[in-house]
């Protein structure tokens, strides 16, 4: 994977913040949009989530939106990477 930081780079989400890491790469569904969910619940709101999976997680956009995240997913060649944060 490309760094965090160069991922970061391509979005608009917040650099001076604490981030996370969440690989969900390797489970099916619907257990990545339940671990992103439950690790935003758990985690402080200043934490920007960087979401490593095997595809957009287009069931999960309109969650993050009813819970008041915001996001940029980036695609690259092995992964696509979705970046949540609150603004």
């Amino acid at each position: 994977m490309q760094s965090a930081d160069t991922v970061l780079d391509r979005t608009d989400a917040p650099t001076d913040r604490p981030r996370e890491i969440l690989d969900v790469r390797s489970l099916g569904p619907p257990e990545p949009l339940a671990r992103t969910l439950e690790t935003l619940a758990e985690g402080p709101d200043e934490t920007v989530l960087v979401q490593r999976n095997d595809r957009a997680p287009q069931f999960l956009y309109p969650k993050l939106e009813d819970r008041g995240y915001v996001y940029e997913t980036v695609e690259l060649d092995a992964e696509v990477v979705t970046v949540i944060w609150r603004e």
